[in-house]
């Protein structure tokens, strides 16, 4: 089986996972203004306690977006600095699929709408069905307002993610909106349950390859953000 670090950074939940053999150990961490301070020490004290070093994995996910911008590009940036020093590959995750993956695992779900808060009066959201094990979209991630999230029809379908409860008027008369799980967010822990798959799949890509999700505009690495990035190539 294979041993995958998970990063994932796009919200203010920063979270690092580690599967081996099928079980997931993961560390987590509120505030978006520490994720690059607190993201490293997290990823060393779960290798730490596996008994690993970085070079023992066969690659590292993260969670590529959609998300904020800084959030998804300290994944990403961690994700390459940690892989270039191990020569590992790299997986670059939805980070809403990853939201699917945990409303299944909370409501047996197989119908996911997700929904995540992007600030400016807009919201991340895509469609999911999951089918002979695998995640299929039905929706593409988008960019919208959030009256404008239009699921197609299906039976069973359940909504999560903190977008709902962002903006609830918007979402007050949509059928998803009752029974949601708005408390799902994005997680390594199921971006590294998702990351087998993707390896398997041929998914996996030269650590200088990765790249982030972006549906909005892109904007250069702040030189906080590329302290980071060095400081993961150190670390590695």
């Amino acid at each position: 089986m294979s041993i995958i670090l998970a990063i994932e950074t796009s919200s203010e939940l920063a979270s690092c996972a580690l599967i081996r053999d099928g079980a997931v150990a993961w560390r987590e961490s509120n505030g978006v203004r520490t994720h690059s301070q607190a993201i490293l020490p997290m990823v060393q004290e779960l290798l730490a306690e596996a008994g690993l070093r970085l070079a023992d994995c066969d690659a590292i996910a993260f969670g590529a977006g959609p998300g904020s911008f800084t959030g998804v590009r300290t994944a990403c940036g961690v994700a390459q600095g940690l892989a270039y020093g191990a020569g590992l590959p790299v997986l670059a995750l939805v980070t809403l699929t990853a939201m699917a993956q945990a409303c299944h695992a909370a409501s047996g779900a197989t119908e996911i709408l997700a929904v995540l808060d992007a600030r400016m009066g807009e919201v991340y959201w895509a469609q999911y069905r999951l089918a002979d094990g695998a995640w299929h979209s039905v929706c593409a991630p988008a960019l919208c307002a959030p009256g404008a999230v239009a699921p197609l029809s299906a039976a069973g379908l359940v909504a999560c993610g903190n977008g709902l409860t962002a903006y609830p008027e918007a979402f007050a008369l949509q059928p998803f909106a009752a029974g949601a799980l708005a408390h799902i967010m994005p997680h390594a822990r199921e971006l590294a349950q998702l990351a087998r798959a993707a390896l398997a799949g041929g998914a996996a890509v030269p650590a200088a390859e990765a790249q982030p999700l972006y549906l909005r505009n892109k904007i250069a690495y702040t030189s906080a953000e590329r302290a980071v990035i060095n400081a993961a190539k150190a670390a590695a």
